[in-house]
């Protein structure tokens, strides 16, 4: 399943339980739909959300609200975005693909149901009690990516095995995720042979510092973190890539198609849940049932070839 297809089934699942319950709360339940990312960086996922809603009946503006809040980057504003949310207890949160705000949700309001997509396990992150019976208001999926972005470096140094020295680019705003992925990185890199050097950036200027960092530095291929910014900045980090000729990789495809060397990721959904894969059955008052799963484990690589598509 491709991640469109994923934030598609996301859409479905959001309105498993909380609409139908809540709707004889409300005229038009609310759908609070947040991501770190902007509009325009995530376009093609919101209209796969949409499609979601609508495969469950319904449709915004006729039975549903749906209200997006892009953070663009700037955590500092999302305190005040979920305290607007749950003064005014909206049906749901969803929050596809962003674990600071899975869990800075989580830890605001523990009755508005919350349907998330993490990088990590959730049971660790304290998200769920369990992956059988996750309890409590929230549910949803783990990508592996801790795990898959050591594989992805494998897989970028069997593409470019003269690559020894590959810059690392992560989101500090993101503590948990980049101290997670630098102590799985290094340790790959041990293995490998590899020479790692880290970059940090949480603003448009300080991708601009770290790649004008990376060229002093030599670095040989850059290996950027799978984080909701930087697929907001694809654009500004494939113009920089391409014109300091730095081979890059990413874990989904946006930065490909905007020009970056490489993709490997999570395709969550390859299973026989088909339609139920985030399913939630909830009935009102009572916790979350269905597993926070089950998790993904499909990838696709992907490349600058004529299809884009490395199989």
């Amino acid at each position: 399943m491709r991640r469109r297809e994923f934030i598609r089934l996301f859409g479905s699942t959001v309105v498993a339980w909380p609409l139908t319950a809540r709707a004889q709360q409300a005229a038009m339940p609310i759908v609070a739909y947040l991501s770190v990312g902007s509009l325009d960086a995530t376009a093609g996922r919101v209209n796969a959300f949409r499609k979601g809603l609508g495969e469950t009946g319904y449709a915004e503006g006729r039975n549903v609200q749906v209200e997006y809040h892009w953070l663009e980057g700037q955590y500092e504003h999302l305190t005040a975005v979920l305290d607007d949310l749950i003064r005014r207890h909206v049906a749901v949160m969803a929050i596809p693909g962003s674990l600071p705000v899975s869990l800075a949700a989580k830890s605001a309001t523990n009755t508005i149901p919350i349907v998330f997509g993490v990088a990590e396990d959730p049971v660790k992150l304290g998200l769920v009690t369990s992956l059988a019976q996750p309890g409590g208001n929230a549910t949803g999926i783990n990508f592996f990516a801790i795990e898959i972005d050591a594989k992805r470096l494998g897989l970028m140094h069997d593409m470019l095995p003269k690559a020894a020295r590959i810059a690392v680019l992560l989101n500090p705003s993101n503590p948990r995720y980049s101290e997670a992925t630098s102590k799985s990185l290094s340790e790959a890199a041990r293995s490998l042979g590899l020479e790692l050097v880290f970059y940090k950036a949480s603003t448009p200027g300080e991708i601009d510092a770290a790649f004008a960092a990376m060229t002093r530095d030599r670095a040989d291929a850059l290996f950027v973190g799978g984080e909701a910014l930087f697929a907001s900045r694809g654009v500004q980090i494939a113009t920089l890539a391409m014109r300091d000729r730095l081979p890059a990789s990413f874990p989904s495809r946006e930065l490909v198609q905007a020009g970056l060397l490489m993709s490997y990721g999570t395709r969550p959904h390859r299973h026989g849940a088909s339609g139920r894969y985030l399913y939630w059955q909830h009935t009102q008052g009572r916790q979350a049932r269905r597993p926070s799963g089950p998790t993904g484990d499909q990838v696709r690589v992907r490349d600058q070839s004529a299809d884009g598509a490395l199989t």
